[in-house]
C-alpha cells in the first residue's frame, strides 16, 4: 500500500528514503548481527553514529566549536524546566514573549522557577499575531529572553529575531531544519525532534558555552547542560534509535543540497496553500499576514458545520491528520521537510474540489 499524505502536527511524517534505510538495517544493523538498538550506546560503532549525527548538524546550521550539541530526552517541555534551572538565580527576572499555547506552557513552567516577566503577548488578539518588537517591555536584567518562534497550535510565526541585551532562548521544535538560521544570534536553541529532526523522544539543545557552569546548585542532574555536554549526551543512557534515525535525517536534507534548498522547497510548498484559502471565501487563516507560519497553516471553513465532512471526506482521500487542535478547532495542515510537495498538490486540489461541491 503506498503511503498516505500526513499532515500530523507531530509526531510527524518522516522521509521515506530514511525510513526505507532504517527498515533495510534494522535486524542487522552495519553488519555486527544486531539491530542498532540493542547494541551498547558505549561501543566504538554507536558513538560513531553520534559522532556523525553531531557532525552533519554543525555543517546543517553551520555551528561552531563555541557551541555545545545536546541529545536529550524528555522532550522541548521538559526544557521549558531547565532553561531557567540553567540560566537564572531563584528570584531572578527573566523575560519572555507568549504568542501561542507553547509558550504559555513556558511561561507557567518559568514561573515556578524564577520571577518572569511578560515582555509582550498576543493574548488579546487570540494569538493572532506577533506583538511588534517596538512594543516589548524588556527588563534591564534579565537572566534571557525567551520565546517560540513558531507555535505549532496557532500557526503563528516570528518573521525576525528578537534583539536583546540578554541571552536569547528559542524553542524551535517546529522550525529548526527548515531553513537556514544564523546560531551566533542565540544563546540557547531547543527543539523536540517529532516534526523536522525525527521521531519523538529526543530534544536537541544547542547551547553556547559560555552559558554552561550557570546551573543552581539544587538542580536536577539530568537537567544539568553543563553535565550533558561534558559526558557527550551520554550521562545515561541516550535515546539511541530516535538519534540514529535522526542522523539519517539530516544525511538525507545534506543530499537534497542543505537548509536553503529546504527553505525554497518549503516556501514554495506553502504558498500553494495559503493560495488556495486566499483566493477563496470558502477557507480562512485567522492570523495576520505578517505573522504566517511556514509550518503549519491552520484554516477553517465558511460553514463550521462542514467540519466533520470535510475531515471525513479528507481522509477517504488519504489526506490525514488535518483536524485542527482541540483548543483552537478548525483545520491544521503541518507542512514539515518530510511532507512532500505532491502531498500538498494533492491538499490543494481536495479543498477546491469540497468547494465546488459545498461552497
Amino acid at each position: 500500500m503506498s503511503r498516505a499524505h500526513n499532515f500530523c502536527a507531530g509526531p510527524a511524517t518522516l522521509p521515506s528514503v530514511v525510513l526505507e534505510q532504517a527498515r533495510a538495517e534494522f535486524l542487522d544493523w552495519s553488519g555486527v548481527g544486531a539491530s542498532v538498538m540493542e547494541v551498547s550506546h558505549r561501543s566504538a560503532e554507536y558513538v560513531a553514529v553520534v559522532e556523525a549525527a553531531e557532525a552533519a548538524l554543525r555543517r546543517l546550521l553551520g555551528i561552531s566549536d563555541e557551541y555545545a550539541v545536546l541529545f536529550l530526552q524528555g522532550g522541548a517541555s521538559l526544557q521549558f524546566s531547565a532553561v531557567p534551572l540553567n540560566l537564572s538565580e531563584p528570584g531572578q527576572v527573566v523575560d519572555q514573549v507568549v504568542t501561542g499555547q507553547w509558550s504559555k506552557k513556558a511561561l507557567a513552567e518559568g514561573q515556578r522557577y524564577a520571577s518572569v516577566n511578560v515582555a509582550a503577548s498576543s493574548a488579546e488578539d487570540n494569538f493572532a499575531s506577533v506583538p511588534p518588537e517596538a512594543t516589548w517591555r524588556l527588563s534591564p536584567d534579565a537572566a534571557y529572553l525567551h520565546y517560540c518562534p513558531n507555535e505549532t497550535i496557532g500557526g503563528v510565526e516570528f518573521s525576525f529575531v528578537p534583539g536583546a541585551a540578554a541571552p536569547l532562548v528559542a524553542d524551535m521544535s517546529s522550525t529548526l531544519l527548515s531553513r537556514p538560521i544564523d546560531i551566533d544570534q542565540y544563546g540557547v536553541v531547543y527543539a523536540g525532534a517529532q516534526k523536522n529532526i525525527g521521531p519523538a523522544g529526543l530534544c536537541l539543545v544547542i547551547v553556547h558555552r559560555g552559558l554552561l557552569g550557570r546551573a543552581r546548585a539544587d538542580i536536577p542532574t539530568m537537567l544539568n547542560w553543563q553535565i550533558a555536554a561534558e559526558n557527550d549526551s551520554m550521562y545515561n543512557t541516550p535515546p539511541t534509535f530516535a538519534i540514529y534515525l535522526a542522523g539519517l535525517v539530516f544525511q538525507w536534507l545534506e543530499s537534497l543540497g542543505g537548509l536553503p534548498e529546504m527553505e525554497r522547497i518549503n516556501r514554495r510548498k506553502a504558498g500553494k496553500l495559503y493560495g488556495v484559502i486566499d483566493a477563496s471565501p470558502f477557507y480562512s487563516n485567522p492570523v495576520e499576514t505578517e505573522s504566517r507560519s511556514l509550518m503549519n497553516i491552520p484554516f477553517t471553513l465558511a460553514d463550521a458545520a462542514l467540519d466533520k465532512v470535510f475531515l471525513e471526506a479528507a481522509e477517504s482521500h488519504r489526506l490525514l491528520n488535518l483536524k485542527g487542535h482541540r483548543s483552537v478547532g478548525g483545520m491544521r495542515a503541518s507542512l514539515y521537510n518530510a511532507v512532500e510537495e505532491a502531498s500538498v498538490d494533492a491538499l490543494c486540489e481536495f479543498m477546491q474540489d469540497f468547494e465546488k461541491r459545498y461552497g
